[in-house]
């Protein structure tokens, strides 16, 4: 029997101008599982996300989700079906607490609305659930420090958090290391992998470390010119001369 994607794209294109950014793509994301999309910078990597997320329309082709054709709903209607997007710009609230932030995504999914009067440790499943998410990404300990004075790695963690809170079935995990020292890169990688773990949830991965796209993915698409040119194994991927040639210049780069 034949497993319906979680994620599908048919002929998916789109056109700034002159410039064709994403051209005629076609993939597949099996459900529960991790595909990562690598390919040099301007191949359309976060277009693609974007055309996923519902943040652009495309010029043609369709977007499936789950095998329905999400293509012309809003990104806050596929929000609501159950897919979740980070950025390569940490997207937090920076002047509330860490517990705050994702109470704060918890609250937005189950449509409880602020009342301004009402105390919140009136509601501790909120805040049981809040933490739980916290506790997922490591930062149990920082539940009650501003979001302002977090490192950037912790601030990327807190990311996953909040995203985690809003409870997607599709994660979009745009470059989740960006900016981060090499010394937080493990522990990005290990919260992803058990994420991964847990098999309910579907992960898209935008990532430029090499190391990193091997030791997560369960596939591997290769973008160039907003085309796939390999769609593949890691082990596949890692062999292949074309992708070797058009995104690691002859050489696997590793970091």
């Amino acid at each position: 029997m034949t497993m319906t994607p979680a994620i599908e794209t048919r002929n998916l294109s789109i056109q700034f101008g002159g410039h064709v950014a994403v051209d005629c793509l076609d993939i597949q994301v099996d459900p529960f599982c991790l595909k990562s999309i690598i390919g040099p910078n301007g191949a359309g990597k976060t277009t693609l996300f974007n055309l996923i997320s519902g943040q652009y329309q495309p010029t043609q082709g369709q977007v499936l989700f789950n095998g329905k054709d999400i293509t012309r709903m809003s990104a806050a209607k596929r929000a609501q079906l159950g897919i979740g997007r980070s950025f390569q710009l940490t997207n937090i609230f920076s002047s509330l607490t860490v517990l705050e932030n994702v109470r704060l995504a918890i609250q937005s999914r189950q449509q409880i609305g602020m009342v301004f009067w009402k105390d919140f440790s009136k509601y501790p499943e909120l805040e049981e659930a809040a933490y739980d998410c916290l506790q997922q990404v490591r930062l149990q300990d920082k539940t009650l420090h501003e979001a302002s004075v977090l490192t950037h790695g912790e601030q990327r963690k807190l990311e996953i958090a909040i995203l985690l809170a809003l409870d997607p079935s599709v994660l979009l995990l745009d470059e989740p290391t960006a900016g981060m020292s090499l010394e937080d890169v493990p522990a990005i990688l290990e919260i992803i992998q058990d994420i991964k773990s847990q098999q309910n949830r579907t992960i898209l991965l935008v990532e430029h470390k090499f190391d990193m796209i091997m030791a997560l993915s369960d596939s591997i698409a290769v973008l160039q010119e907003g085309r796939i040119i390999c769609d593949d194994t890691p082990e596949a991927v890692s062999g292949n001369p074309v992708v070797m040639e058009a995104y690691l210049g002859g050489g696997v780069k590793h970091e």
